[in-house]
C-alpha cells in the first residue's frame, strides 16, 4: 500500500509534467545500489504554469526539468529515500552545466527537482552523484531535448 501510494505522489508530478502520448518524456528507472532510481528531463513548458509556480520552476521553451525520485530498491513497498544529491549537465561540446536540486516532500513522498538550459535539438548528458551515509552512486542518462 505504502509503494502504492509513493507511485502514485510520483506520478501525481509527472502527469501534470507530461503528455502520456509521448514515450520519449516517460519515467525511465535504473537500481543503483540499494536505491531504485526513477529519473526523467523533459522541455519545461510542458509544466503547468501554476505547477511551475508551485515548485518555483521556471517555464521555457529551451529549458529543462530534471526529476529524480530515490526509493530502497530492497525495504518492502519501496519506501522514498531523502538523500545528497549534486550534478550537471553536459551539452555536446562538453560543456558542464551545474544542477541545483530542490527536495520535494509530498506526505511519503521525496523528489528533487533542477533545470537547465539546452539548444533545440541538443542531447544532453547527465551525471548525478546520490549520496546517503557511506553510501554513493551515479546516476548518468541522456535525453535529447526541443523546443516546443
Amino acid at each position: 500500500m505504502k509503494k502504492l501510494m509513493l507511485v502514485s505522489a510520483y506520478l501525481a508530478f509527472l502527469s501534470f509534467a507530461l503528455f502520456a502520448a509521448q514515450p520519449s518524456w516517460a519515467e525511465q528507472s535504473k537500481r543503483l545500489g540499494p536505491w531504485e532510481v526513477h529519473y526523467n528531463a523533459f522541455n519545461s513548458t510542458l509544466l503547468r504554469p501554476e505547477m511551475a509556480r508551485q515548485y518555483n520552476l521556471e517555464r521555457g521553451e529551451t529549458i529543462a526539468t530534471i526529476n529524480i525520485a530515490v526509493l530502497a530498491a530492497e525495504l518492502p513497498g519501496k519506501p522514498a529515500q531523502q538523500v545528497s544529491i549534486e550534478g550537471y549537465a553536459m551539452n555536446p561540446l562538453s560543456m558542464q552545466q551545474p544542477l541545483e536540486f530542490s527536495e520535494v516532500i509530498e506526505g511519503e513522498a521525496v523528489y528533487y527537482l533542477a533545470q537547465t538550459s539546452f539548444s533545440n535539438l541538443e542531447t544532453l548528458r547527465f551525471f548525478i552523484t546520490l549520496k546517503k551515509g557511506d553510501k554513493v552512486q551515479e546516476l548518468r542518462f541522456s535525453e535529447e531535448l526541443w523546443r516546443n
